[in-house]
């Protein structure tokens, strides 16, 4: 099986990547963030529209700002990771003790199109992704029809439940 992954990853893997910024030039940032993702992770494919939004798991009087982005890369998970956090260092994005906070710049790895990726520093798919409507809806823009690998139903599929489920409350 893991050769298989590595003649995969020769030809490059899809992922969806989210960029938000809450604080400063929101829409300047993350039209940066993608110029570098497109540089230094791999080819960005298609971004969806920008989404704002009421950040989650914290109170502020800022609003989000966030975009999801296809990307082709030849770089494993933990690599492009690592990649990712240089490029937000990069744009001003300092790590801080409380998880949950406004930033600049914060830019994750929602999913890939077929991969399982679990370690002490990243899981992919997201393990919130599909609780989570203000990445749902820019990656259902990008690719409705992909699955979620554990859940075993596609993204818009997750996306119409999240929002009954939102209004039945």
């Amino acid at each position: 099986m893991h050769h298989l992954y590595l003649r995969l990853n020769e030809f490059g893997m899809h992922y969806i990547l989210l960029s938000g910024a809450d604080i400063g030039n929101r829409q300047e940032t993350l039209e940066r963030a993608t110029e570098l993702i497109n540089i230094q992770v791999g080819k960005v494919i298609q971004v969806s529209s920008f989404y704002e939004s009421a950040p989650w798991g914290f109170e502020s009087n800022t609003t989000f700002l966030n975009q999801a982005i296809l990307v082709e890369s030849t770089l494993d998970p933990e690599k492009m990771l690592s990649q990712l956090q240089k490029i937000e260092a990069l744009l001003g994005r300092t790590r801080k003790e409380k998880q949950w906070t406004s930033r600049s710049i914060d830019i994750d790895i929602l999913c890939s199109q077929h991969l399982i990726h679990h370690s002490a520093s990243l899981t992919i798919p997201h393990t919130q992704l599909h609780k989570r409507e203000f990445a749902l809806n820019p990656l259902c823009e990008l690719v409705p029809t992909w699955q979620h690998p554990l859940l075993k139903k596609s993204y818009s599929e997750l996306l119409t439940e999240l929002r009954a489920e939102s209004t039945a409350s």
